[in-house]
C-alpha cells in the first residue's frame, strides 16, 4: 500500500489498484465520475480507505472533497463508477438512510443539534430515533443499557460535565463534539467528517484532534480539512484532490514535498512549511 501511495505522488493519479489493497479497504471508489452539465466534480476517481484508518483529504475549493463524501453517503449519484463498502456492498443506487444502516455516519461542517434540548437529550434522541422515532423517544424512558451508553459517550467526547446543559448554550467546539457523539452512538464503522475544526479555538482544535485519533482506534474516519496545522496533528495518510481526481497520496511530509501539491494547493494557502 505504501509503495502504491508513493507512486501516486510521483506519477499522479493511479487508475489500477491491486486486489490485495482492495481487500483491505472498508470503502473503495473505482472510476467514479460526477458530472454537472459538463463540469466534472469527480473525474474518474479512484479512492480507498482501510479499516480503522484515519484519512485526511485536502485540496483547493472545487477539488471535489465534499462531493466525494456526498457520493459515499448516497446524497449524490455518480454518472459512472463503483462505490463499494465493506468489500461487498455496492452503494450506488442505495438511499441515504440505507447507507446509514449499513454503518456509514457523517458529521457535516455546521453542527446539526437540537439547541433547546440538553446535551443528554440530544444523545438520547440520536440513540433511539432510528428505531422508535422522534416523539416516542422524547416521551419514553431510557433503559439502563441506553443510559450507560450515553454516559460513556459523554466521557468520550469530553462533555460529561455538560450532560444537563442546554445544547444551544455550548461553545462552537462543544457543539461539534456533541454532534460527533450523536453520530458515533449509531456505531458507524466508517465516519465521514467535513471540516470539523472550522471556527474553533486553538484549544478546541487540539482536543478535536485527540478525539478523532481516539475514535479511529475502533473505526475508519475520513476527514475533509483546510487547516494544515490540524492536518499535521492528526494525519497518517493525506489524499490530495484537484479537479476531481487524486493527484497525490502519502504522508504529510511526502505530500508537502510534491511540487504539484505545492503549486496547486499548499502554495496558494501559504501553509507549505
Amino acid at each position: 500500500m505504501e509503495q502504491e501511495r508513493q507512486r501516486r505522488c510521483l506519477k499522479g493519479s493511479v487508475k489500477v489498484v491491486d486486489q490485495t489493497s482492495f481487500q483491505k479497504s472498508i470503502i473503495y471508489l473505482d472510476g467514479v465520475t460526477v458530472d454537472y452539465d459538463g463540469f466534472k466534480a469527480l473525474n474518474n476517481l479512484t479512492f480507498m480507505v482501510d479499516y480503522k484508518e484515519l484519512r485526511v483529504v485536502i485540496g483547493p475549493n472545487g477539488a471535489g472533497k465534499t462531493t466525494l463524501l456526498d457520493v459515499i453517503c448516497g446524497k449524490t449519484k455518480p454518472a459512472s463508477g463503483r462505490v463499494v463498502f465493506g468489500q461487498d456492498k455496492e452503494l450506488v443506487g442505495k438511499q441515504a438512510d440505507e447507507i446509514v444502516k449499513l454503518g456509514i455516519g457523517r458529521k457535516f461542517q455546521a453542527p446539526s443539534i437540537y439547541g433547546n434540548l440538553t446535551v443528554w437529550e440530544n444523545l438520547d434522541l440520536s440513540l433511539k430515533r432510528k428505531s422508535k422515532g422522534v416523539f416516542p423517544t422524547l416521551l419514553g424512558k431510557s433503559t439502563g443499557e441506553e443510559r450507560a451508553r450515553i454516559a460513556e459517550n459523554l466521557e468520550t467526547v469530553g462533555l460529561k460535565d455538560y450532560a444537563h446543559t442546554r445544547a444551544g448554550s455550548l461553545s462552537h467546539g462543544q457543539k461539534q463534539w456533541l454532534e460527533i457523539g450523536m453520530v458515533i452512538l449509531l456505531e458507524p464503522s466508517l465516519l465521514l467528517v467535513d471540516e470539523p475544526v472550522a471556527g474553533m479555538t486553538d484549544k478546541e482544535t487540539e482536543q478535536t484532534g485527540r478525539l478523532l485519533q481516539s475514535l479511529a482506534e475502533h473505526r475508519a474516519i475520513v476527514v475533509i480539512e483546510h487547516d494544515m496545522d490540524f492536518v499535521r496533528q492528526i494525519a497518517r495518510i493525506v489524499t490530495v484532490l484537484h479537479e476531481g481526481t487524486v493527484i497525490c497520496e502519502g504522508t504529510v511530509e511526502k505530500v508537502q514535498a510534491d511540487e504539484r501539491v505545492r503549486e496547486i494547493y499548499l502554495g496558494r494557502q501559504k501553509v507549505a512549511h
